[in-house]
């Protein structure tokens, strides 16, 4: 059996929402392999869904930046909080944001742009670094661009205009009423940052992702008959699409419709056809692993695993 840490056990925890001894469990029957551990879980029935926003936190902010038709997100991270509340760290990453909006939309774009000071992106990470003194990255960029219509942006936890911890942007095509588009598109970037869709549709929910959740049902189904077997995964697969794509998730702001529903509802409203084209979602440090010593300590010592 693999050595099975306390960091592991608590990585697993967060990622399924499962008890501590389940995910030693799900741990040791999988030899350390944290995906296959979330697909035991869920096998098992112990585990809803892998819980792939983030749960694991690095610091840092993400900001967001709109003009006209377009609008980009940024991701920068640092060591502390501390560093987050620093005004000089904050203008850094809102100028960063407006910077995005004038390249390409690619990571290395953006490293070379310029700042107002003259400076490029990574000559002015490299700067701060010297002067706030702790480690800074450039983690990720992404531009949301529509042609015509509307791209809006809502920011979770904000501490400043545009920056915050979870940043979300919405495109909506339509030539209809743009200061209505606007709100609706900021309700339903609230509804992103609060539901976390995977995809607008199922037409952008990739092959492999579907085949894992068929795997797990099959698994949890084992012994039926092929053609009962057929029908079930087929069942739950769609049911699981509509969980995890936006236009058929309800509504947060009202459960008793679609975000599908809502868009079609709105037409009137805004004196055109409106179609919502993408979305996306930054959460602060998604997937970067972050040690923290005194949560795995308390794990250790309750599950008597070796840190």
């Amino acid at each position: 059996m693999a050595n099975i840490s306390a960091a592991l056990v608590k990585e697993l925890r967060d990622k399924t929402g499962a008890g501590m001894m389940d995910c030693k469990k799900a741990l040791g029957e999988t030899d350390g392999d944290i995906e296959a551990a979330v697909d035991w879980l869920r096998t098992k029935g112990l585990a809803k869904a892998a819980k792939k926003a983030g749960r694991v936190a690095a610091e840092g902010l993400v900001g967001t930046a709109i003009s006209g038709s377009q609008a980009a997100v940024v991701e920068v991270n640092s060591e502390t909080d501390f560093v987050a509340r620093n005004e000089q760290f904050q203008g850094f990453v809102a100028e960063t944001a407006q910077a995005a909006l004038a390249t390409d939309g690619s990571l290395e774009a953006l490293q070379t742009a310029k700042l107002a000071a003259g400076a490029s992106v990574e000559d002015t990470i490299k700067e701060l670094i010297a002067t706030i003194g702790e480690n800074m990255t450039l983690r990720r960029v992404e531009k949301v661009t529509v042609t015509d219509g509307v791209v809006a942006a809502y920011m979770h936890n904000a501490v400043a205009e545009g920056l915050g911890k979870i940043g979300v942007l919405v495109a909506l095509e339509s030539t209809g009423d743009k200061e209505f588009l606007n709100t609706l598109g900021r309700q339903i970037a609230m509804h992103v940052a609060a539901v976390n869709p995977i995809a607008v549709d199922a037409s952008g929910v990739d092959a492999a992702t579907i085949e894992r959740e068929s795997a797990i049902l099959r698994e949890k189904n084992a012994g039926k008959p092929d053609h009962v077997m057929a029908k079930i995964v087929e069942s739950g697969v769609k049911s699981y699409l509509k969980e995890v794509t936006l236009l058929d998730q309800p509504f947060v702001h009202d459960t008793s419709k679609t975000v599908a529903q809502v868009l079609k509802e709105a037409e009137s409203k805004a004196g055109a056809p409106v179609t919502l084209t993408g979305f996306v979602r930054y959460a602060l440090g998604e997937g970067i692993e972050k040690e923290e010593s005194d949560f795995a300590a308390e794990v250790a010592a309750q599950a008597g695993v070796k840190g």
